[in-house]
C-alpha cells in the first residue's frame, strides 16, 4: 500500500500558503490604498470582494462541510443581519444610534419608514464569529469560558474598526460618538452566535482562521494610527 500521508500534507501546506498570501495581498493592498492613496473611494469599492474571498477561503479549509456547518453559515448570517436592521430601525436600543453608508455595498430595505442594512454585514459575522469562535476553540476551556473569549476577541475586533468605520463610508454614529453601549451590545450577541458555534456538529479545526483573524485585526488597527 501506498502511503500518501506526505504528499498529502505538503499539499495542504501548499494550498494554506497560497491562501494566506491571498489574503495577504488583497488586505496589504487595500491598507496602502485607504491609508496612503488620493483616491480611497477606488480602494473602497473592493471591499465587498475582500469579505467575500475571505469567507470563501476559510469554507474552503473548513473540514467536512457538512448540513450543520452549513445550517451555522445561514443561521449567522441571518442573524446578524437581523440585529442590524433592529439596530439602525429601534431608536438607539439595541448598540445605538447610526446608520450604514455606501462602502459595504447595496442595502436591503433601505425605504422609509425602515433605514437600509447591506446584507454583507451578515456575512461579516458570520466570519468574526466563526474565526474567532475557532481561535478559542484550540483552547483547553470547557463551554462557557470558551464562549466568553470567542466574544471578547469579537469586541476586540469591533473596537478596532469603529475608529475607522465613519472615515471610510461603512457607518455613521450620531454626533460621530460610539457609545460603550454598542460595545455591551455587541458582546451580548457575540455570545449567543458563539453558543450555535459551540454547539453546532461540525469538526472546529481551520488552519487559515487564526490567520484571517489577525490580518484583519492588524488592517483596521493600523488604518485607526495612520487617520
Amino acid at each position: 500500500m501506498v502511503d500518501h500521508t506526505e504528499p498529502l500534507a505538503a499539499a495542504t501546506t501548499r494550498r494554506l500558503r497560497i491562501a494566506q498570501g491571498l489574503v495577504l495581498l488583497f488586505h496589504v493592498t487595500g491598507f496602502l490604498g485607504l491609508a496612503f492613496s488620493k483616491n480611497p473611494d477606488f480602494y473602497l469599492q473592493f471591499t465587498p470582494l475582500t469579505l467575500g474571498l475571505s469567507a470563501l477561503l476559510l469554507a474552503g479549509f473548513q473540514r467536512e462541510r457538512n448540513a450543520s456547518f452549513w445550517g451555522f453559515c445561514v443561521t449567522v448570517a441571518l442573524l446578524g443581519f437581523a440585529v442590524e436592521f433592529i439596530g439602525v430601525n429601534s431608536g438607539g436600543r439595541l448598540f445605538g444610534h447610526y446608520t450604514y453608508g455606501d462602502t459595504l455595498g447595496f442595502k436591503l430595505f433601505d425605504a422609509p419608514p425602515f433605514a437600509g442594512v447591506p446584507p454583507l454585514i451578515g456575512l461579516n459575522w458570520l466570519v468574526m464569529t466563526y474565526v474567532c469562535g475557532m481561535l478559542a476553540s484550540y483552547l483547553p476551556l470547557s463551554e462557557l469560558p470558551r464562549t466568553l473569549l470567542a466574544a471578547v476577541l469579537m469586541v476586540g475586533f469591533d473596537a478596532c474598526v469603529e475608529p475607522v468605520a465613519g472615515t471610510y463610508d461603512f457607518w455613521h454614529w450620531t454626533a460621530n460618538i460610539i457609545p460603550l453601549q454598542n460595545f455591551r451590545d455587541w458582546f451580548i450577541v457575540a455570545c449567543i452566535l458563539q453558543m450555535l458555534f459551540n454547539r453546532a456538529e461540525f469538526p472546529k479545526h481551520n488552519a487559515l482562521a487564526p490567520f484571517v483573524y489577525l490580518t484583519q485585526l492588524l488592517f483596521f488597527f493600523l488604518l485607526g494610527a495612520v487617520q
